[in-house]
């Protein structure tokens, strides 16, 4: 079959062609599956992440209130004293059949420092990787100066902006709403996030301003170098082994932790290819807790691991593998991006160090196994030359694909020779399955039960072996057989 054919990515098909499509929905139909169950599965596996929807504002004019009405259950805190929410917070939200992510953000204010310039850091990111933008005004209190400088970090943004002119409780402050006209953001949407008036309407202009699926900022669609990101906590070395695979001194480098603070993109040719490095500043715990600058450190970050294709993880050999680099390769994972381990300083490493180390490695890091590991040093250059192969072994794991009737074939040897525990007296089974996407591998299976986390691991394990996909993490959903009877 035509793994190349992708004009069925319009029409909910994933990345199957139209061909394997149609024969794939021929099994699906004949195991009770409705064309719009299939579809929607390979829809949402096939497009990647979902929608994200920033709601940002002042310090208490009723973000974290809107949120949990949007979300439908009260998960956001809410007091009312201002500045309660610092963090950016993520929910999965669902209006009318439409699923997209809710970013709550704490209250932005201009000229700020310390851990309020920390929170208004926060909420620009927000802004910066969102599809479209909740902008929340109190209808009572006005447009402030602090509103209007929030308004012209939207314009600079560009991003589609919904206009939620809150705490209206009544026909009232109706009339304080229209006022809102005057920041030129269009219609404002008289809400009451505590009552729930006006969210309906709201949530409707916002279906329109989300795209039904985002675009991926990264992969080889614009063309261009590939772009790995250089990532880790402060002081592993990460400015050295830019310098090192560059072969001068492209960008500082201190004994003092944190000296980078703004990704550095460098163009550099490695084995007759060019690349793109980006060197990020050093993830530190409990971000929203230090100094602003620090604070700005990590939102870029994570701002380079969204425009990269491979993370290369570097993890300091003289130190035990810590709460932070766990923290920081599981957000390399769940980014989606491939994944290279690089353990630094090598050439430092004494033989009890080396023991207890791999002892380490093999207690905490077993959930990436799969990850290509090198260990090298930057400063001496030892095995940098093995730095680009597990690079490209990677990207090559990201980007590969199972033909539909090799994987169905492989899931049937599965199902025969390692059933599903029974539960409740009841026995669940894959019943087929497809690879509705690539970068990562995404797959849908679709069962006659509720499949226990313990087998899909077994599962995603099972497909490592038979298929490789070295270097990357495999994203597996669960469609279940809905009880309507089995159509002839």
């Amino acid at each position: 079959m035509d793994d190349q054919n992708h004009s069925g990515d319009e029409h909910g098909h994933g990345e199957l062609g139209d061909a394997e499509f149609a024969e794939f929905m021929e099994i699906a139909a004949e195991e009770g599956f409705e064309r719009e169950d299939v579809e929607g599965a390979l829809g949402e596996a096939g497009h990647g992440p979902l929608p994200v929807l920033a709601v940002v504002g002042r310090p208490n004019v009723g973000k974290s209130t809107l949120v949990n009405r949007i979300i439908g259950r009260r998960e956001a805190v809410t007091e009312d004293r201002p500045g309660v929410t610092r963090d950016r917070v993520t929910y999965e939200a669902e209006w009318a059949g439409r699923r997209f992510k809710v970013v709550d953000t704490g209250g932005w204010e201009q000229d700020v420092l310390g851990i309020d310039a920390s929170v208004a850091a926060q909420a620009e990111f927000a802004v910066e990787a969102a599809d479209a933008v909740v902008f929340v005004v109190d209808a009572g209190v006005g447009a402030t100066d602090t509103d209007e400088a929030v308004v012209k970090l939207l314009r600079r943004a560009g991003k589609p902006v919904v206009l939620c002119a809150n705490k209206v409780d009544g026909p009232s402050g109706e009339a304080d709403a229209s006022y809102l006209w005057s920041l030129g953001l269009g219609e404002p949407h008289p809400v009451s996030a505590l009552h729930g008036r006006g969210t309906g309407d709201m949530l409707d202009e916002v279906l329109k301003a989300l795209p039904e699926a985002p675009e991926q900022t990264f992969g080889t669609a614009l063309g261009g170098p590939r772009r790995i990101a250089l990532i880790g906590r402060p002081n592993v070395g990460k400015s050295s082994l830019l310098n090192r695979v560059a072969g001068e001194n492209r960008v500082v480098v201190d004994d003092v932790a944190g000296t980078t603070r703004d990704p550095v993109d460098e163009l550099i040719e490695l084995g007759g290819v060019t690349w793109k490095f980006v060197d990020t500043a050093g993830i530190r715990r409990r971000v929203h807790m230090a100094e602003g600058a620090d604070y700005y450190a990590s939102l870029r970050t994570a701002a380079a691991l969204e425009k990269a294709e491979v993370a290369v993880v570097l993890i300091d050999v003289n130190e035990s593998i810590s709460v932070q680099d766990l923290r920081i390769i599981t957000m390399a994972v769940e980014s989606g991006r491939a994944v290279v381990l690089a353990y630094n300083k090598w050439d430092t490493l004494d033989d009890e160090r080396r023991f207890y180390l791999e002892r380490e490695i093999d207690r905490d890091l077993v959930q990436v196994r799969w990850a290509p590991r090198v260990n090298v040093s930057a400063r001496t250059g030892r095995h940098m030359e093995k730095l680009v192969p597990a690079i490209e072994t990677a990207l090559a794991g990201w980007e590969s694909r199972v033909p539909t009737g090799k994987l169905n074939a492989f899931l049937g040897e599965i199902v025969a020779s390692h059933p599903h525990p029974v539960r409740g007296g009841k026995q669940p089974r894959i019943l087929f399955g497809t690879q509705a996407g690539t970068k990562p591998p995404r797959f849908v299976l679709f069962a006659s039960g509720f499949l226990e986390a313990g087998y899909r691991r077994f599962v995603e394990r099972r497909l490592r072996e038979e298929f490789g996909f070295e270097g990357t993490p495999i994203q597996i959903s669960v469609r279940v057989r809905e009880k309507r009877g089995r159509k002839k």
